[in-house]
């Protein structure tokens, strides 16, 4: 019936409820698994999670290998919980802030038998929930984990429907109105929200961008520090005002605000990825440190709302070759990358530098 959720409205429901810091249930032919968020859950529901049996801590390849413990499932690794260990090793083992503080946290047993299916699909879900990407994962034989979820009420997901890799959610134009801007009077602001009721994503329209013609495009991701209190540790609100300047001075174009925080690990993880950079990681070093890829974004979001607005052909403002190849890989057409080189500061400059040398960024 149509009252029933279809696979991203029960993807986005067991997300929030990790965030919550409650239990999931995840399917997997005849085995399941119930999963908590290594960084939301409580001491009570990881104890009740371990009085059912063995209790694993699901780790990224990227965490496991700062840890040194072995990643015998290729992508991650699933570590077999000490019976000495509570809730304050969990959360020094998932969270690297914590690494000086508790340097001694090993050595990590790890397993290297059976499917690590349900871990993997508890780390996606960890990741599109912009927590840390750890999780406690108790492997259950399906009838018993389907009744204990029954009695407590949890969300309940078949493992197949998370995917290994995020992809862009559906979205839906749902506003628009006539936003006079410094850089033009003539602006119009459009709101998008995804389909499995995520955060909204926003179009600034300059002028009347010809639909037959390549439209001169800005894809900004969100950041609160650069863009809204001036942060000088990146060069995100410069580049933000140069691009609706720009724009403006062409007296027509897009620029497309999209909330991927952090290179897509969201506020938080962005902030531990600053502390770790103040103990001397670089900020590539820092995320795989969190257990992130170097960037978890995804452009062919940028892609959908452009397609959308009828336009097929762009002439994209970036220094990062990634866009360019997302934005070709979703049919639309780059017939011109513009360079947008401004925001160095002394605080910067070494952080500029770890994207070209370590992200591909053209200097």
């Amino acid at each position: 019936m149509s009252l029933g959720l279809d696979p991203a409205e029960l993807l986005a429901r067991a997300r929030s409820d990790l965030r919550m810091g409650a239990a999931v249930l995840l399917l997997s032919g005849e085995e399941a698994a119930l999963v908590l968020a290594a960084e939301t859950a409580t001491a009570a529901r990881l104890a009740d999670l371990r009085a059912l049996g063995g209790v694993d801590l699901a780790l990224t390849a990227r965490r496991a290998g700062t840890l040194k413990a072995r990643a015998y499932d290729g992508d991650l690794a699933r570590v077999v919980f000490p019976a000495e260990a509570d809730l304050a090793w969990v959360r020094a083992t998932a969270d690297p802030s914590a690494d000086l503080d508790w340097p001694m946290k090993g050595p990590y047993v790890t397993r290297r038998e059976g499917s690590a299916d349900l871990h993997r699909a508890a780390l996606a879900m960890c990741k599109r929930a912009h927590l840390l990407p750890a999780a406690l994962v108790a492997v259950l034989p399906r009838a018993q984990a389907e009744a204990l979820a029954e009695a407590a009420g949890l969300s309940r997901l078949d493992a197949a429907l998370v995917p290994a890799e995020s992809g862009p959610v559906p979205v839906f134009e749902v506003a628009a109105a006539r936003v006079p801007l410094e850089v033009a009077e003539a602006g119009r602001v459009r709101v998008f929200r995804p389909l499995d009721g995520g955060e909204e994503h926003y179009a600034v329209e300059i002028g009347a961008p010809d639909r037959g013609q390549p439209v001169l495009c800005r894809l900004h991701s969100a950041c609160f520090t650069g863009d809204l209190i001036g942060s000088l540790k990146c060069d995100c609100g410069p580049q933000l005002h140069a691009a609706l300047e720009q724009i403006g001075a062409a007296g027509a174009g897009m620029l497309l605000y999209l909330n991927q925080e952090g290179r897509g690990i969201g506020l938080a993880n962005k902030m531990r990825a600053y502390a770790l950079q103040d103990q001397g990681f670089d900020t590539v070093e820092a995320n795989h440190r969190l257990g992130f890829e170097d960037d978890e974004r995804d452009f062919r979001l940028g892609a959908n709302m452009l397609t959308s607005l009828g336009f097929s052909r762009v002439r994209l403002m970036t220094n990062n070759p990634a866009k360019v190849a997302m934005m070709e890989s979703c049919g639309l057409r780059v017939v011109e990358r513009v360079p947008l080189r401004v925001g160095v500061t002394r605080h910067n400059a070494a952080y500029l530098q770890t994207k070209v040398a370590k992200s591909g960024h053209l200097p």
